[in-house]
C-alpha cells in the first residue's frame, strides 16, 4: 500500500519551528488535519501534548502510536515563521526529527475508516529531545528552566494509565541514526536495558510476540536500540499498568542526525507506513 500524502504531512510539519518548548506551534496544523477525520477526537495533555483517539472496527483492542513534536534549534532565530525544506524523486530534506514520525501517524490517522484497524490513540509529545537543554537553554522558553527531557511521554504515559488504556502495543516512530547515509529501517524493542532492568517474563514475552510479528510483515529490519521516547512509554507505562504491552520504535534511516538539513529516504518512510498498516490489520 502506497500513500505518499504522508509526504505533505512531513513537509508541512517540518516548516513549523515548533522547536523544544514551543511545541505549541504544530498544534494548529495538527488540528486542522484532525477536524478532517470523522469520530477523531483531539486532547491537549499537559503543556504541549496532544493525545488523539479514533474508533477502529475491531472495538476490543487498541494499539497506541506515538511520535515527538519537537525539534532542536540549529537556527538560533525565535523569528523564524518557516524552516527550510526540500524534496526530490527520492529523498526529503529538512528538519526531519520527528516530523517523519507526525506525518507517519496523522497519515494512518486518515486512512483508519477505510481499513479494519483497532481503535488508536495517538500521542504526540513534547520535550522529547535533551540537545537544547544541554547544550543552549537559553533558547528555551524560560531558559528551560521549568522543563525536563522526556517529560511529555511521561505524562503521556500516564494519561494512558488514568484513561484505563490497555494497548496491544505503544508503537513510537521517530528516526535513526545507525544506517549512517544507508537506507533502511530499524525496530528498537528491549527498553529495559537502557534501565539496566529486568523485564518480566509478561513483559518479555509480548516483546517478543510484536518483534516475531514485525520481522514477518518486513524481514529485513533491522534489530537495534537507542534512545528516545519508546523507553519512557515501556518504563512508566509498564510500571504502573496491570497488564503489560510492548514498547517499541520503529525508525526510518536519518543522515546527518541531530543536525540542520536532515535527510530521509522517500522509500523508508513508505516502509514504516506500510509495516504500521499491516501490524494494524493483523492485530
Amino acid at each position: 500500500m502506497t500513500n505518499t500524502s504522508v509526504f505533505s504531512h512531513i513537509k508541512r510539519c517540518a516548516e513549523v519551528p515548533s522547536f523544544s518548548t514551543y511545541e505549541e506551534r504544530l498544534h494548529p496544523y495538527i488540528e486542522s488535519v484532525v477536524r478532517l477525520i470523522p469520530n477523531a477526537t483531539l486532547e491537549k495533555i499537559g503543556t504541549n501534548n496532544l493525545a488523539i483517539k479514533i474508533p477502529g472496527k475491531k472495538t476490543d483492542k487498541t494499539v497506541v502510536l506515538t511520535a515527538h513534536l519537537d525539534k532542536i534549534d540549529h537556527f538560533g532565530d525565535l523569528t523564524l515563521e518557516t524552516l527550510p525544506f526540500s524534496e526530490t524523486e527520492t529523498e526529503l530534506e529538512g528538519q526531519l526529527d520527528n516530523t517523519v514520525g507526525l506525518g507517519v501517524c496523522l497519515t494512518i490517522l486518515e486512512q483508519a475508516a477505510q481499513f479494519d484497524y483497532p481503535n488508536i490513540v495517538v500521542l504526540f509529545s513534547e520535550m522529547e529531545e535533551s540537545y537544547g537543554l544541554k547544550h543552549h537553554p537559553e533558547r528555551l522558553k524560560g531558559n528551560g528552566r521549568h522543563v525536563t527531557h522526556g517529560q511529555g511521554a511521561e505524562e503521556l504515559s500516564r494519561f494512558l494509565i488514568e484513561e484505563d488504556i490497555e494497548p496491544e502495543a505503544i508503537i513510537t516512530i521517530d528516526t535513526t541514526p545507525l544506517f549512517k547515509g544507508e537506507s533502511g529501517v530499524a525496530l528498537y524493542s528491549e527498553w529495559w536495558d537502557y534501565f539496566k532492568l529486568t523485564p518480566t517474563a509478561e513483559q518479555k514475552a509480548v516483546t517478543d510476540k510484536i518483534v516475531s510479528e514485525i520481522q514477518a510483515i518486513h524481514p529485513e529490519i533491522r534489530l537495534a536500540n537507542n534512545t528516545n521516547d519508546y523507553l519512557i512509554y515501556g518504563r512508566v507505562y509498564n510500571r504502573n499498568a496491570l497488564v503489560p504491552a510492548p514498547s517499541i520504535a520503529l525508525e526510518p534511516a536519518i543522515f546527518p542526525y541531530h543536525q540542520a538539513n536532515e535527510k530521509v529516504f522517500k522509500k523508508d518512510v513508505l516502509q514504516v507506513l506500510d509495516i504500521v498498516h499491516a501490524y494494524l490489520l493483523g492485530v
